[in-house]
């Protein structure tokens, strides 16, 4: 036996209902260890976390800690042995301070003990200042934004002396700054011999933090690779079976007459000032930028969230004004925001309701709701865009994150818009998901519509866009062609000076999340 190996499941199997969600998964983490563990959504990623964390029992299989076995696992005895898991939607209490969080998951619950406040936020003070958060610990929680509300949860962690740390899409809403500082203090976590679990999509994230990558597939390893010794290439092809150009299916399409124009468009109220842009029938239009650079107020500012106080907004060359989403419909304008599970889908209604909320109008007459309609276009958007459930009137939170966007875009589709914005489409779902975001994109475009997308990946941004706008301090710097835009140019109209030197695409750089 390797006495280096600190965590490792063997012949870990589980079904639902008939369906293997795990086939005989041998898994090991070694003391001191990032070990990325990737696959596509469905793949089997979270359900082994969950075994691994005692939330699920396995239905055949054993864990073992320090070459012990684990018997009778649950949430309690996992944490008490050291095994900690940061999800990428944090579990604190909004109403509780920072301080107060973290202390709930350190402090005895023995009802006579007295407080002692100014020592809670001392250690919760030093615990972030180790995450290299700055965060307030008398602030409540639920004033946080997702970033540092993942940081507190890290913070708490590391407070509990966590020996196994799992992290799921850690860095999916963090700026770079932030990337780089959860980076450092798992780097750090592995000097003093913690086991790292990292699950992310990113990729490009694993060439500079994973030692060693495990990918799942259909609940089954197909693959353990040493990071030096593999590339984004071959971890693709196990993952779907795929290469890498396939997630990026661009289609040519013959462009139309412009169907949206931006005439020296601005809004005091989030930054923005002289937005000249145009976007053709049948044309993909990217906005790349800096974090801060104003591609989401833009978006928010079209759609009428936060409506323009100058300049002109043109469809179809007649002048429209928006001051409110219902204008924007009505005018034939959809906006998929970033936030999926906060404004994209309503986790806890249907996947029927979810796909026909923006058009209620056309489903309802003299006050009376049309059922039957609604059921025929939501299973009519499911069978089109694929959406893998049994049955449309499930929750959207039983779906994978792939298949909630899919349901939050059928949702706009449904109204018949002639534009389409895409805030960060693909963001935090699989690479075979996005695949098919894209290849859904494509099709829409062939149908002629207007689709501006905002993507904080470059290979995105480059891979499906006609023509890229690139942001800078609320306005348009440069837009280039399809043919001419390379990442260089990009960054040099997103920096606003000339890079001397061609950039080396790193994990964090390879995005625009500076």
């Amino acid at each position: 036996m390797n006495h280096n190996v600190l965590l490792r499941t063997e012949n870990v199997s589980k079904s639902y209902d008939g369906v293997h969600a795990l086939q005989s998964v041998g898994f090991e983490l070694r003391l001191g260890e990032i070990h990325a563990l990737v696959g596509e959504n469905g793949a089997g990623k979270s359900t082994l976390i969950k075994i691994i964390t005692g939330a699920v029992t396995p239905d055949s299989g054993k864990i073992e800690l320090d070459g012990k076995a684990v018997t009778n696992n649950s949430p309690r005895l996992a944490k008490s042995l050291g095994i900690a898991a940061i999800y990428q939607q944090p579990a604190l209490f909004p109403e509780l301070t920072v301080a107060e969080n973290i202390a709930l998951g350190l402090e005895g619950t023995r009802s006579w003990q007295l407080i002692n406040w100014n020592e809670r936020r001392q250690r919760a003070a030093a615990l972030l200042e180790k995450t290299g958060a700055r965060i307030d610990v008398d602030e409540d929680a639920g004033n946080l934004t997702m970033p540092e509300q993942q940081l507190v949860e890290i913070a708490r962690a590391l407070g509990a002396s966590a020996r196994v740390l799992i992290l799921d899409e850690p860095t999916a809403s963090l700026s770079e700054q932030e990337a780089q500082n959860l980076m450092r203090v798992l780097r750090e976590l592995r000097e003093q011999g913690v086991g790292v679990i990292y699950i992310s999509h990113r990729l490009e994230e694993l060439a500079v933090l994973a030692d060693r990558v495990t990918v799942l597939r259909d609940g089954a390893v197909v693959g353990t690779r040493q990071v030096s010794e593999t590339d984004q290439q071959e971890l693709i092809r196990l993952m779907v079976g795929r290469e890498l150009s396939a997630v990026f299916p661009k289609r040519e399409v013959e462009f139309g007459e412009v169907v949206l124009e931006l005439r020296a468009v601005g809004c005091r109220s989030n930054g923005l000032a002289d937005i000249n842009l145009s976007v053709r029938a049948g044309e993909i239009v990217g906005l790349a930028g800096l974090v801060g650079a104003g591609r989401t107020e833009l978006a928010r500012t079209v759609f009428g969230l936060d409506p323009a106080d100058s300049g002109e907004i043109r469809l179809r060359d007649r002048a429209v004004h928006i001051n409110g989403p219902t204008q924007a419909i009505g005018s034939g304008i959809a906006y998929l925001p970033e936030d999926r599970r906060r404004h994209g889908v309503i986790m806890d209604m249907s996947i029927s309701a979810n796909i026909t909320l923006a058009a209620l109008k056309r489903l309802t007459r003299w006050g009376a709701f049309d059922f039957d309609r609604e059921r025929t276009i939501a299973t009519d958007y499911t069978r089109r865009f694929a959406i893998k459930t049994p049955a449309i009137f499930n929750a959207v939170s039983t779906l994978s994150g792939g298949n909630q966007q899919k349901v939050a875009l059928s949702r706009w589709l449904a109204t018949n818009p002639a534009v389409l914005i895409l805030d960060e489409p693909t963001q935090g779902i699989d690479v075979g998901a996005k695949a098919e975001i894209h290849t859904l994109m494509g099709e829409l475009a062939a149908q002629g519509m207007a689709i501006v997308m905002i993507s904080s990946e470059l290979p995105e941004i480059l891979g499906m866009s006609d023509r890229i706008a690139v942001m800078r301090s609320g306005t348009i710097a440069g837009i280039l062609n399809r043919a001419e835009a390379t990442q260089h140019k990009i960054l040099e109209l997103a920096l606003g000076h000339v890079l001397k030197e061609p950039v080396r695409m790193s994990a964090g750089s390879s995005e625009f999340n500076l």
